[in-house]
């Protein structure tokens, strides 16, 4: 049912869904407007001082949001996810809630999402599940083919400031900007109900919430394949996870009570 779009995951490293999740979206925007009257314990502000336009975010409330945790447990993300990345079962790491409210001009920065995480996995798949139109011009951005170079590039936050990290070893991300006719740039005019999947290494950046009316809320969902383990970054990961490393070694895998097997 989804060979076009395993094709361009498994090629681009990204793919449009179109119309997966239609019945989801009212179900979803409960849940972020839960999540951002009772925000987690990661909850970050990056626009602090700012009273409009604020871009937030919130991570790994799936399992004490009611909406979030139907929709991993109960939509069809699951069973989509095990397709593309052509995996035995598909397990959820965490969900992480965006929003850009109109006017927030602040970009995401290009970057691909594998160093930030204390996981590595042949076979991943992050779903970016949109909550409101989004036109072309402000949509998530891709360089496709990115997830095969081969590289790890150096994560950092999304107020600019690189990780803390021991001598990790990790490439400085090129400037995409400055060159993107060197790059397949790759994006999407977007609908409530559309979403974008794509692979944790591949390349993805945002410009800015350009719209002086309308927000840009966004749950990522991110999902494992069959052979994610632990892998120790050499500091800060995100989502922290801190405890996992007082109970893992490198190698080890995820343990399925905290990153269930859904599907």
């Amino acid at each position: 049912m989804l060979s076009a779009e395993r094709e361009a995951f498994a090629r681009d490293g990204v793919t449009v869904l179109r119309g997966v999740f239609t019945d989801w979206i009212d179900l979803l925007r409960d849940g972020v407007d839960f999540n951002e009257q009772h925000p987690g314990p990661d909850f970050r502000d990056y626009t602090k001082g700012t009273s409009s336009g604020r871009f937030f975010g919130d991570y790994c409330n799936w399992q004490r949001i009611e909406p979030f945790r139907r929709f991993v447990e109960e939509s069809p993300a699951g069973a989509i996810a095990r397709e593309l990345m052509a995996s035995r079962r598909a397990r959820i790491f965490h969900e992480h809630v965006l929003v850009k409210e109109a006017g927030a001009d602040k970009i995401t920065p290009w970057h691909h999402d594998e160093p930030y995480y204390c996981v590595s996995a042949e076979q991943s798949v992050s779903m970016w599940v949109p909550l409101d139109p989004v036109p072309r011009e402000t949509t998530l951005e891709f360089v496709g083919g990115s997830h095969r170079w081969g590289k790890l590039f150096r994560p950092r936050k999304f107020t600019g400031v690189a990780y803390d990290r021991s001598s990790d070893g990790l490439e400085e991300m090129p400037d995409i900007d400055a060159h993107r006719d060197d790059y397949n740039i790759l994006g999407w005019d977007l609908r409530p109900g559309d979403a974008v999947a794509f692979n944790y290494l591949t390349v993805h950046g945002a410009p800015g919430n350009r719209s002086g009316s309308v927000s840009r809320r966004v749950v990522s969902f991110r999902w494992l394949g069959d052979n994610a383990v632990y892998v120790d970054r050499g500091g800060e990961t995100s989502p922290p996870y801190r405890h996992l490393a007082e109970r893992l070694n490198p190698g080890d895998p995820l343990p399925e009570e905290e990153f269930p097997f859904v599907v």
